[in-house]
């Protein structure tokens, strides 16, 4: 049967004034002018956002499901970051998100968790100048990132870390990327160096995957000591990358819901996403598991727009296609904030924040008691007596 249509209006048609709506009465939500007079805090003022218009909104709208999302018990909550977030001192943000319950999964590029690694272990990030030329830059080890610089002096100091990391640990048959960043984060945690992702990862029980991990410094390290071993004349460490899959997968399995936090896009945001179709193809054609899951939250922080094509701008709503995400209509909720990370992302995360804090309530425990347990275990123990007043710094001088 075919559909009726409407009736074909003419060139000169005028509406009846009758028919005008109210807003109101089609559900429509008024907007509010951003009165700062009645602005506090940050959360006061990002709420305030929610109901603007534009770009703001779209902060608002994030930071209210970042909030539901931290707060429901259910959820396994998966962050993916990509882009130059902690050469541009940006990591901090991503610690507060761990510590505070609001990730379970991180899921990252190589050379984010390297610059990150180089910052907790006391090195240092500059800021460009730019009367050097980028060919002064390279004859002087200055590798520069956008507006700021990585030493590679810095650079060869991780390596020097990574490479005794990788010859004292004897409880890794098999590495992978998390075996590696949680080896990471443990040497930060035993040797009480500075705050960073991976030693915040390892001491709340987070995994961090890394799924293009050659792509990165640190993959580079790890085949520089391959060649090392090899040299020596002893046996290469075996490396399987779908271990980081397989790992991903059982958390994605026991978990009733998902949600996903994306800073940017690239490789970190498509393998954390492809677990819905990964999971479908699964059940379909090897008869494995109980099929499709698809995230039920979402929110997204990257300036790229849809139509260049790449998955960094790519909507949640396109998504929905491959069955990646659930449809608004069946539940989904998802803030799509077209705006540079590091001018929204802390405003996010502190709202979210704040909003915790004034409700009296922290995050919920999602994880299994055994888990709780170990995360307990990791982290360093305080002295009685009041609470320091300044955060101590590590020797090595973040």
């Amino acid at each position: 049967m075919k559909s009726k249509k409407s009736p074909r209006k003419s060139a000169s048609h005028v509406r009846p004034m009758d028919t005008y709506g109210t807003g109101f009465d089609d559900k429509l939500q008024p907007t509010t002018p951003l009165d700062l007079s009645r602005v506090q805090r940050v959360s006061d003022l990002v709420e305030a956002y929610a109901h603007t218009a534009i770009g703001a909104r779209a902060v608002g709208e994030a930071a209210e499901i970042l909030f539901d999302m931290t707060r429901d018990p259910d959820v396994l909550a998966v962050c993916t970051v990509s882009g130059a977030m902690t050469v541009s001192k940006m990591g901090l943000v991503l610690c507060d998100m761990i510590e505070n319950g609001m990730v379970d999964v991180v899921i990252a590029t190589g050379a984010l968790v390297a610059h990150g690694f180089v910052e907790s272990s006391g090195k240092l990030h500059f800021k460009y100048n730019p009367s050097m030329s980028d060919d002064e830059l390279f004859e002087r080890g200055y590798n520069r990132v956008f507006d700021s610089i990585e030493l590679e002096r810095n650079l060869d100091h991780v390596e020097h870390i990574f490479r005794q990391v990788l010859e004292t640990t004897s409880d890794v048959a098999v590495w992978s990327s998390h075996t590696i960043t949680r080896a990471l984060g443990k040497h930060l945690h035993d040797n009480d160096m500075g705050r960073g992702i991976l030693r915040s990862a390892y001491e709340h029980d987070v995994p961090v995957y890394i799924p293009a991990f050659t792509d990165s410094e640190l993959g580079l390290d790890f085949a520089i000591h391959r060649l090392r071993r090899l040299g020596r004349g002893e046996p290469l460490l075996p490396f399987d990358p779908f271990l980081d899959l397989q790992d991903y997968r059982e958390r994605a399995v026991r978990a009733k819901k998902l949600g996903i936090f994306t800073i940017g896009g690239g490789v970190p945001r498509n393998w954390a996403q492809q677990i819905g179709p990964y999971l479908d193809l699964l059940q379909k054609r090897a008869g494995i598991g109980d099929g499709l899951k698809r995230f039920e939250y979402g929110v997204r922080i990257c300036p790229e727009p849809t139509h260049w094509g790449g998955l960094s701008g790519c909507t949640y709503s396109e998504g929905v296609s491959w069955g990646k995400f659930m449809p608004v209509a069946e539940g989904g909720r998802y803030a799509e904030v077209y705006s540079d990370a590091t001018i929204a992302w802390p405003l996010v995360v502190k709202a979210v924040l704040e909003r915790l804090e004034a409700a009296g309530v922290g995050a919920p425990r999602r994880r299994a008691p055994e888990q709780a347990a170990r995360r307990a275990a990791r982290r360093p123990s305080r002295p009685a007596g009041p609470a320091p007043q300044g955060r101590r710094r590590h020797k090595g001088g973040r």
